[in-house]
């Protein structure tokens, strides 16, 4: 029976995205392909247990009548069953959110999964590992994340944005958590004139940097 490496499952609102303030059941996936600079989620490069597809659904279905769920990691990708994890989600009527750091590619997921993007920026140290054919497998309901570390990262990412013509989708900017002060990440976003969506991380304001939350 299929099973997936699990970093964590838990129950709380969703900190980021459009979907921000929402309750939402989370399912970190374990394992990442990336090494971020500012990762804040570095706990789940390993596993923590596994679980087959039944016991997972299982589980969730203790938090109803809650049916936003973000798959999450890590990176959710690098596990081939997580393929079959949202075909069965879609089929009990989850609104699945996908978040994935835009590395790997995004041709087999289904229509009807929200799809949120990071687009890395050099202040990651990721940033060529970027698959950029993605962008055009994004539509009008998906939407990009940039997590900004300096003034570098947010010029870059605003060239990126004309360059691709990225401005009629929604973009996040996210200050990198403990590296940006949000104010200095505001006032960058109202100088730029751009189409731009200041973004933070709602559950570090309410609960701080811990997990399960």
């Amino acid at each position: 029976m299929k099973s997936l490496n699990i970093s964590e499952i838990f129950y709380s609102l969703q900190g980021e995205t459009t979907f921000a303030g929402l309750p939402c059941i989370f399912v970190r996936l374990a394992g990442c392909n990336l090494r971020c600079s500012y990762c804040d989620t570095k706990y789940a490069y390993k596993t923590e247990y596994t679980k087959t597809i039944p016991e997972l659904i299982k589980e969730i279905e203790k938090y109803l009548p809650a049916k936003l769920v973000t798959i999450t990691g890590g990176e959710p990708l690098i596990q081939s069953n997580v393929y079959e994890l949202i075909d069965k989600f879609l089929e009990k009527n989850y609104k699945i959110l996908l978040e994935t750091n835009g590395s790997l590619p995004l041709d087999d997921i289904p229509e009807q999964v929200y799809k949120i993007m990071d687009i890395k920026t050099p202040g990651s140290g990721m940033s060529d590992e970027m698959l950029w054919d993605n962008l055009s497998l994004l539509d009008s309901k998906d939407e990009i994340k940039f997590v900004i570390k300096d003034k570098k990262d947010f010029n870059w990412s605003v060239k990126k944005i004309e360059k691709f013509k990225l401005e009629k989708m929604k973009v996040l900017f996210s200050p990198a958590y403990k590296y940006l002060d949000i104010k200095e990440l505001a006032s960058w976003i109202l100088e730029a004139h751009k189409n731009l969506r200041l973004q933070v991380q709602l559950q570090k304001y309410i609960w701080g940097d811990r997990k399960g939350v």
